[in-house]
């Protein structure tokens, strides 16, 4: 099973740019392409929050005109920037969304077990899993124990190193992490919100957050640094699972990067 993941894509009304300089719109568009072009084609599209960047019932129409040429199923939970009333109403023709309530969800229909989990803290930038959402998560983990499971969420439940995000972080991640370290079934807890490939051990599996699309976090690791954007390059995530081996990572970079060329000679080869 391959199984994408984007994240971060921070659309915008059509024609406005966010922090007056990031394209993003036409940063997601090349992201289908990409994702479309790639082979094997991924099974599932996850999309991992800040789906827009104001939670405007326009942008979320915007998302929808970008995501539609994928021809694969596109899961969406949300992130601090986005609004799960407006996120459900726009997206009401996807089942797998709940009507009210947390936008969180269990996908069974694949060879690997899908859990979408809600972060969301209206009007703040840090995330939360409460009382309520972890006792939701512990009770789907243990209805089935032997299917091989990725959680996917927002908000990461680990400390980054990076101090300006840290500090816009998940609330409930230790008690999370007990939950998890209780179900091996666990193959990966992917992320987004920090816009850079992160990978760490944690909770008995491994967590990650995946880059954006668009523009990526500066990797600032200095007491006292300031929180600030690049133009690094987008990309997301590939997640391979095969039952031999589990679920492997792989970064892929999106753009015109010259190539596929054979080591002997230089020529160009099929993609």
């Amino acid at each position: 099973m391959i199984i994408a993941q984007i994240t971060d894509t921070h659309i915008k009304e059509r024609g406005q740019l966010a922090y007056g300089v990031v394209e993003t719109a036409g940063f997601l568009a090349r992201a289908v392409e990409h994702l479309r072009g790639l082979s094997p084609t991924p099974d599932v599209v996850l999309a991992t929050g800040d789906l827009v960047d104001a939670g405007l019932p326009e942008e979320y129409r915007h998302l929808r005109e970008l995501l539609a040429p994928l021809p694969m199923p596109v899961y969406l939970i949300p992130g601090n920037h986005d609004d799960r009333q407006a996120l459900a109403h726009e997206f009401a023709d996807h089942s797998y969304l709940p009507h009210r309530g947390f936008v969180q969800y269990v996908v069974e229909d694949h060879p690997v077990r899908l859990i979408g989990l809600d972060t969301l803290i209206p009007g703040k930038h840090g995330g939360l899993l409460c009382e309520e959402r972890l006792a939701w998560l512990a009770a789907r983990l243990a209805e089935a124990p032997r299917r091989p499971t990725v959680i996917f969420m927002h908000h990461p439940p680990f400390i980054t190193g990076i101090l300006g995000m840290d500090a816009l972080g998940l609330t409930g991640a230790e008690a999370m992490a007990e939950i998890v370290r209780r179900h091996p079934q666990v193959e990966r807890v992917v992320c987004g919100h920090v816009h850079r490939p992160i990978q760490v051990r944690w909770g008995g599996t491994v967590a990650s957050t995946a880059p954006s699309t668009a523009h990526q976090i500066w990797l600032d690791l200095r007491e006292g640094s300031r929180l600030a954007f690049v133009m690094e390059p987008p990309a997301c995530h590939i997640h391979a699972w095969w039952p031999d081996t589990g679920l492997i990572t792989h970064t892929s970079y999106i753009g015109d990067f010259g190539g596929p060329r054979a080591f002997k000679g230089g020529a160009p080869i099929a993609a």
